[in-house]
């Protein structure tokens, strides 16, 4: 079987995702990833919007400061990126994520027919299906709670430009939409100004 994974996060950056995949320690993270039992690249990637948004909230071990989760009751569309995997590579990219062990091949038959499913109490610990493409499912997964739930933390400098990074790779987008939409998310609102973001994306700090 065969599956898309939708990434709205700073696995929107194909090279960070490739970490999750073959293993590695993307450029500006402090966390090594084991990588998938099966290390090849995606079959294929796509850019997407979803319904709903992402908002900032928790602490980041890997990067500091809020981390992206995907809320769909939010108003708008999500920018992300869909990588077609398999469900065994799928399954490994979720553990990575749930900071699991890989190997484990979780029954996700709940998830692919009433669209939602808690594996456990984490923070990408629920596993949501948003719609299909192609005849495979589109899946992700978020924290159990939506913004309203969420304790609201403003995002660092190198995340966001991860984020910013992956949205121009995924989208096209300049500097000044992708700091324009990351600015407008519950969490970064107020903490970080559209200038400063895009400031930030022009300097190529997300290249280092």
């Amino acid at each position: 079987m065969r599956l898309w994974y939708v990434a709205y996060g700073s696995n929107l950056h194909a090279e960070r995702f490739a970490c999750y995949l073959a293993g590695g320690r993307p450029a500006g993270g402090a966390r090594h990833y084991t990588g998938c039992r099966d290390p090849r690249p995606a079959r294929a990637q796509a850019p997407v919007t979803v319904p709903g948004g992402i908002y900032f909230a928790h602490r980041s071990l890997t990067w500091g400061g809020g981390m992206a989760f995907y809320d769909p009751d939010l108003p708008g569309r999500t920018a992300a990126r869909a990588y077609l995997l398999t469900l065994q590579q799928f399954c490994d990219v979720m553990s990575q994520e749930m900071r699991r062990a890989t190997g484990a091949d979780p029954d996700l038959s709940r998830v692919l027919g009433e669209g939602r499913q808690r594996l456990g109490p984490g923070r990408y610990e629920t596993v949501l299906k948003i719609g299909e493409r192609d005849g495979h499912p589109m899946l992700t997964f978020t924290a159990p709670h939506g913004v309203d739930g969420a304790e609201l933390n403003p995002p660092t400098a190198p995340y966001l430009a991860m984020l910013g990074h992956g949205l121009r790779e995924a989208h096209g987008w300049r500097p000044d939409r992708a700091a324009a939409y990351l600015a407008g998310r519950p969490g970064a609102r107020g903490a970080w100004s559209s200038a400063a973001i895009a400031a930030l994306l022009a300097s190529g700090h997300e290249d280092r």
